[in-house]
């Protein structure tokens, strides 16, 4: 993109350096979820209509603007930022995982719906996030996993076949 932008539209990256300059001085983040916001508050958190009491978790703003796309979430969300990764220094407070000790702590939360990418990084800290969730009495559940629809078995990996065995459920 630099490249092009250099080479055939200079006037296209004056713009858009103008507009990144402004959005690193506008934009920070939601003080109760965490997601990038121009206020101190996101609009999904003031929303009165979404359920308070369900909180999906996901690993980066981009995670709440695919599932918001999607429409079939009515719940709030958490941010957290990335995951838990001790070798990068990462811990549950860069996590912000002290805010989410709060909200849990308030007893509005009654599930928390874990949507991490699955990592070794990523199970480690859904399993942080079940033991503090543990602690306050609050369901803990994650996204199924399995063959995806329209997927065929021939191209599915034997991880993504052993989630969907576990996971499978009446019909």
């Amino acid at each position: 993109m630099a490249f092009y932008l250099l080479e055939k539209n200079r006037q296209g990256a004056a713009s858009l350096s103008e507009v990144l300059a402004e959005s690193i001085e506008k934009i920070g983040h939601c003080e109760i979820c965490r997601t990038l916001s121009e206020t101190d508050i996101c609009s999904i958190c003031t929303d009165q209509a979404r359920d308070n009491g369900e909180v999906c978790i996901v690993e980066s703003p981009s995670d709440v603007s695919i599932i918001e796309q999607s429409g079939i979430f009515k719940g709030q969300y958490f941010v957290l930022m990335g995951h838990l990764s001790p070798i990068d220094g990462i811990g549950p407070e860069e996590l912000g995982l002290d805010l989410l000790k709060q909200r849990l702590s308030a007893n509005k939360v009654v599930e928390l719906i874990i949507s991490l990418n699955q990592t070794v990084e990523g199970e480690a800290t859904i399993h942080y996030i079940q033991q503090l969730a543990k602690q306050y009495n609050v369901k803990v559940t994650r996204l199924a996993q399995g063959i995806p629809l329209g997927g065929e078995l021939e191209y599915v990996d034997s991880g993504t076949l052993t989630q969907a065995f576990i996971s499978r459920k009446e019909v």
